[in-house]
């Protein structure tokens, strides 16, 4: 238990510091700008921080979300990446290295190979946690799923998982199991992106202009790739019932008066709510966590209730 506790530790502060480092990513991409250099800065008064003002969620929080110099918000989005990917690291640690899950792999492999599976399959939960995380923030604020993300992401989450289900299987059995979870990663990448395209295609067809973009069918196609064909569908139907219950609230709120559409350059004869966007691939990132943390009880309960 303290080896757990102390590895879950490590890994919730190695998020925080993930995280701030996803901060600075986050604000200089859209931008064009190098993660590299300049140096951290206020983006308003341009001085550079000092090494106090960049430890994750503690400098938020001393500095009261604001510039020690020109007083200007710093943002919520700061403090609450780092923590989430944090908290998202500390929950895979925890659970990689949960007793039960370990005695069930010693059971069938032996200590090493026990040892490369629970490592595998940790670092793989980083990777993931860190690619939804940052995706999640990208659309959310610019409407925005680049490819140099979606791409590699697929390519990585298919070797990862081609190497655990391989490494999981009968060691006699391993070209077998590699071949098998090779075609089946695939089948449901390719079945992923093909929902979302037809999807796509069939909006496009009854409105006659976008409604979800290429880079929600890649999205879908990486949580496919890590989560298999089941947990890309059950992210999708969480993400789709987010994304409605936020149409809702939207729907609640007071409409922009004509002027303040005309003004904009809107369709005063089209309703406000029609011409909102909501970001799909937000709601499709937190569904993959959500998959991620507790996709197989989920599963597992909705196939006891349907009598499977």
């Amino acid at each position: 238990m303290p080896i757990r506790l102390y590895a879950t530790l490590f890994a919730g502060l190695a998020g925080l510091a993930f995280g701030s480092f996803l901060n600075v990513c986050l604000t200089r991409w859209p931008a064009g700008e190098s993660i590299v250099k300049p140096r951290s800065h206020c983006r308003s008064c341009d001085r550079t921080l000092a090494w106090w003002e960049n430890i994750p969620l503690v400098s938020w929080i001393t500095l009261r979300g604001r510039c020690r110099t020109c007083g200007a918000w710093i943002g919520w989005r700061y403090p609450l990446v780092e923590l989430a990917v944090g908290g998202l690291w500390a929950a895979a640690a925890w659970r990689v290295l949960d007793s039960q899950t370990l005695d069930q792999l010693l059971f069938v492999h032996s200590l090493p190979v026990t040892i490369y599976i629970s490592v595998s399959i940790g670092v793989g939960d980083l990777v993931l946690y860190w690619l939804l995380v940052a995706l999640a923030v990208l659309d959310a604020e610019h409407f925005w799923l680049p490819d140099w993300a979606t791409l590699p992401g697929i390519c990585v989450g298919f070797l990862f998982v081609l190497v655990r289900e391989t490494m999981i299987g009968e060691s006699g059995s391993m070209k077998y199991a590699a071949k098998r979870a090779a075609l089946g990663s695939i089948a449901s990448i390719l079945a992923a992106a093909l929902l979302i395209l037809l999807i796509r295609w069939t909006y496009k067809l009854l409105r006659k202009r976008e409604g979800i973009g290429l880079g929600d069918a890649k999205l879908m196609a990486m949580l496919a790739a890590w989560l298999g064909l089941a947990g890309a569908l059950l992210s999708f139907f969480i993400g789709v019932v987010l994304g409605a219950l936020t149409g809702l609230v939207l729907l609640a709120l007071p409409a922009k008066s004509a002027n303040e559409q005309s003004a904009g350059g809107a369709n005063t004869s089209t309703p406000s709510w029609a011409l909102r966007k909501l970001p799909l691939g937000t709601f499709l990132c937190i569904g993959g966590i959500v998959t991620a943390l507790w996709g197989q009880p989920i599963l597992a309960a909705y196939l006891r209730w349907a009598g499977f």
